[in-house]
């Protein structure tokens, strides 16, 4: 069997020595962030989640942690208005963003978000544990407006997962937001 010459890459030595790196991270790096409307200067480890950020860190314990590979859409928050799975987000690249977790929806005298009220007048929950990440990324889904049928809606929310089954009732929920929204 011939040897095989394999191209350096441009900058490699192979007798150099280990390669030296810009040096060791810092401990903590400071950010800013917006959390339920409340402007927040913050310290983090260069490695912290948004999810770990807000659960850990903020005690806002309403982002659930399922999965922490994106997959089943627990942890979904509301960046600058748009969903995503915050257990994949870095807490320092979301530097300057505002984040809206379930407990910033309702208004400040406690009155329910419309979709918080839907999900309850529908029952579109079981054991609960998915509802946050469900009606954040419900109430982007309204907004994003791609949704006009069932079946756009189940597409839309697909990267949400309801071990308990209760997908029916969750888009009965979104189905009466999106109608009220539209009647405006």
């Amino acid at each position: 069997m011939a040897d095989l010459e394999l191209p350096l890459r441009q900058g490699f030595a192979p007798d150099a020595g280990p390669a030296q790196g810009p040096g060791p991270l810092p401990d903590e790096i400071p950010i800013t962030l917006t959390i339920n409307g409340e402007r927040r200067a913050l310290h983090v480890r260069p490695w912290t989640t948004l999810l770990d950020l807000l659960r850990e860190d903020l005690s806002l314990y309403g982002t659930k942690k399922g999965c922490d590979h994106g997959q089943c859409g627990a942890c979904t928050v509301l960046l600058d208005g748009e969903r995503i799975n915050s257990c994949l987000a870095l807490a320092v690249m979301k530097d300057g963003c505002e984040v809206t977790t379930i407990e910033g929806l309702a208004g400040p005298d406690g009155t329910l978000h419309p979709m918080q009220e839907a999900f309850i007048e529908h029952d579109a929950f079981q054991c609960g544990y998915c509802t946050p990440g469900q009606i954040c990324s419900a109430v982007a889904l309204v907004k994003e407006g791609h949704a006009t049928s069932r079946a756009e809606i189940r597409e839309h929310m697909s990267g949400n997962l309801c071990r308990c089954g209760a997908y029916t009732n969750i888009v009965d929920a979104i189905e009466d937001v999106l109608a009220k929204e539209a009647a405006k």
